[in-house]
């Protein structure tokens, strides 16, 4: 019953969407019939699609293999967690956890009361109502999560075991509520261009659903990371893989979009521009699902393999895409901005801040995209990777990060650099002394790795002096860009200063990793819920003796016939050691000669983790200030 009945509430929901986005462009007064109808049509869209949601989740938890979905994509001896993940683990699933965040927005919005005209209002509801409505479209004529099979299987295909991990388990609604959320930009952008009106209510009411976008994007990508850092074995936490930059792209030109709604917000400038970033953030992320789900790139993180449901995706970008360019050439021209700024003030620099990040955004999207067009086009294959993003990224943020020092304490509409020069010139000597002592005390060639760890000192002293001199003003500023201070601290010392060794072990014998041992104890037989693993017990030494022990895992997943090493990871906050064991080696005689061991210690990798975090925290503390100041 629950196929059915799940087919019919999107394909209900659908034509509802349709028809709330009608009433919202056709609506003429602002408290008509219609008005009101886009209103409460966009809160009913949003409960149809949870009710879908939550019939498939059902059909999930009780192993319905009569629906295809579940039958792909879970097993009835899966973990309720996984069986429950699995249901955005999927294609046809995640499609409707898309949309569903989409008309979250759309809901929040109608239920709310903001200080814009009532026709603005209306025309955003219109305008996410029709994206809505396209994405069920897709839904239902391409990518139905409620296909039934006849007669039913006994038993389903299970999940990939690389994604039954409680990491990447919440790591995809994250990303959703991060990326799609940015369709509300999109839609205040449309509404703007309509009406032809940017107000300081409008980027008022704009910059906390963007900081909600925001704050999840960046929880999100960070939990990819630490997930790809632990789970696949590999001890990276990024490698440029298409399928992290379709979430990192956005997050740039969101972050630009953020700090360029201050400025709307604040001083009544930067409106086209603004405009403009809400409409290629958005676009963005359209781009990034094209990619997951067009079916030409092969990674663990896809979902598509049929190319037409990727021609489907990309002609909902060219038509969202086309007509928010189209409209902002014609009407661009009506968002006249209301003040003018000196060379030296803060509007000049979140413009530099701004330019630097598009142009970081625009650099990774052409490196992304840019295999996939020359393939199309001559049929050659090429892979670009972490040299190319290396040579074009990395030069963008440095000065990013650099005028990132500035910002606590520079001020609006006018300044100057003797007013400036008290206020940073201690964390210009605390970067000097910092790039001193790690040239004094490490033997590192790369230039890069100084700049790097100078540039973090510089940011993160001057982010301190700034919240010791303005605390109530500056808590969430100084959060984010103290957040990324120790984000870069940790990104440069790690990748500069990991130390690796790679043994042929068996029990009780011992590795070197750098200064410390590593004794192989012993090896045992383990099972888990749904698989069994051979665990290694492992002591790390140092001078004072053990301090840890470690166990690794490999894996077996009999459905799926698959095998996995678990990592096993010791922090102290300060580095980690990493343990990774590899496949049984056997002698001719089919004896046992060893296991291949992977081990490493990783210093500050932590950092990373715990400074996404505080950039997170820093946009919660913008979000609740918003809040705090809409409410009095």
């Amino acid at each position: 019953m629950i196929a059915p009945i799940g087919q019919d509430i999107l394909f209900i929901t659908m034509l509802l969407a349709f028809s709330t986005a009608w009433c919202g462009f056709a609506s003429k007064t602002d408290d008509g019939l219609l008005h009101r109808m886009a209103r409460i049509g966009s809160v009913v869209v949003f409960t149809g699609i949870l009710a879908a949601f939550c019939m498939l989740i059902a059909a999930f938890v009780m192993s319905d293999f009569s629906v295809m979905a579940v039958y792909q994509n879970s097993h009835s001896a899966k973990p309720l967690l996984y069986k429950i993940t699995g249901v955005w683990g999927n294609h046809e699933g995640s499609m409707i956890l898309w949309t569903l965040v989409a008309s979250f927005f759309g809901a929040i919005l109608a239920i709310l009361k903001p200080s814009l005209s009532p026709t603005m209002v209306v025309r955003i509801l219109a305008t996410q109502a029709l994206m809505g409505a396209g994405f069920l479209a897709f839904i239902v004529f391409t990518s139905n999560p409620f296909v039934e099979l006849v007669p039913a299987p006994a038993e389903g295909l299970g999940l990939n075991p690389l994604l039954q991990d409680p990491a990447l388990a919440f790591h995809p609604p994250m990303l959703y509520l991060g990326y799609v959320g940015f369709s509300l930009a999109f839609s205040f952008a449309i509404a703007a261009l309509l009406t032809g009106q940017v107000t300081r209510e409008w980027a008022q009411t704009l910059r906390p659903f963007v900081l909600v976008a925001w704050c999840a994007l960046t929880v999100g990508i960070a939990m990819g990371s630490w997930w790809a850092y632990y789970e696949l074995g590999w001890g990276g936490w990024w490698f440029w893989d298409p399928v992290e930059n379709a979430s990192f792209i956005p997050w740039l030109s969101g972050t630009a979009l953020l700090h360029s709604l201050i400025v709307v917000e604040k001083r009544g400038a930067l409106k086209t521009w603004t405009v403009l970033l809400a409409l290629i953030t958005f676009t963005f992320s359209m781009i990034g699902t094209f990619i997951v789900r067009s079916g030409l790139i092969t990674s663990v993180h896809t979902f598509a393999l049929d190319p037409e449901r990727g021609v489907f995706v990309l002609i909902l970008i060219g038509v969202s895409a086309g007509v928010g360019l189209l409209l902002f050439a014609l009407r661009a021209h009506l968002l006249a901005s209301e003040h003018n700024f000196a060379p030296i003030s803060r509007e000049s620099l979140l413009v530099l801040n701004n330019l630097l990040l598009v142009s970081a955004a625009a650099s990774v999207l052409l490196g992304t995209l840019y295999p996939l067009i020359l393939e199309l086009v001559t049929g050659e294959q090429i892979s670009v990777g972490p040299p190319f993003f290396e040579a074009t990224f990395t030069p963008m943020m440095m000065p990013l990060v650099f005028l990132m020092g500035f910002a606590p304490f520079i001020a609006w509409q006018d300044d100057t650099l003797k007013r400036l020069w008290p206020h940073l010139k201690l964390a210009m000597l605390f970067a000097i002394t910092v790039m001193a002592l790690c040239l004094a005390l490490t033997d590192y060639t790369a230039l890069r790795f100084y700049l790097g760890v100078g540039f973090a000192a510089w940011l993160l002293m001057a982010t301190i002096i700034g919240w010791i001199k303005n605390k109530k003003q500056n808590i969430a500023m100084s959060l984010a860009h103290g957040g990324l201070a120790i984000a870069l601290c940790g990104m440069v010392v790690s990748s500069h200063g990991s130390v690796e060794t790679i043994a042929l072990l068996s029990p009780n014998q011992d590795m070197k990793i750098g200064q410390l041992t590593l004794n192989f104890h012993k090896i045992e037989q383990v099972a888990g819920p749904n698989y069994i693993a051979e665990r290694g017990t492992f002591f790390a030494i140092d001078e004072k003796g053990v301090f840890a022990k470690l166990y690794p895992e490999r894996r077996y997943y009999p459905v799926g016939e698959k095998v996995l090493s678990e990592v096993a990871i010791h922090t102290n906050g300060l580095s980690d050691l990493y343990v990774v064991m590899g496949d049984v080696q056997k002698n001719e005689d089919n004896t046992i000669k060893g296991w291949t061991v992977r081990a490493s210690t990783r210093p500050l990798i932590p950092w990373i983790w715990f400074g996404c975090l505080i950039m997170a925290l820093g946009g919660l503390a913008a979000l609740r200030t918003c809040l705090k100041s809409r409410c009095g």
